[in-house]
């Protein structure tokens, strides 16, 4: 299983989750923050539960790319 977690109140807009994983992240229009697909909410960690583990190079870089280091990947 791979679990992804994104904080997204503190998601400042940089866009280098999207470029790395596109499959996974998404910028909305409304207020210009990333969403992360198919995501369950819960009080602001936005977490998506995967059996795929071909997501998790692509999760991972963009883990590292992010600069207010708000994405966490791991894989159980």
């Amino acid at each position: 299983m791979v679990i992804i977690t994104l904080q997204r109140d503190k998601c400042i807009g940089c866009n280098y989750c999207v470029e790395f994983a596109p499959n996974q992240f998404q910028m909305s229009k409304k207020d210009g923050k990333t969403v992360l697909i198919k995501s369950i909410n819960t009080k602001g960690f936005h977490t998506l539960k995967s059996p795929d583990h071909t997501i998790v190079e692509a999760c991972e870089l963009a883990e590292k790319a992010c600069p207010v280091n708000i994405i966490s990947v791991k894989e159980t």
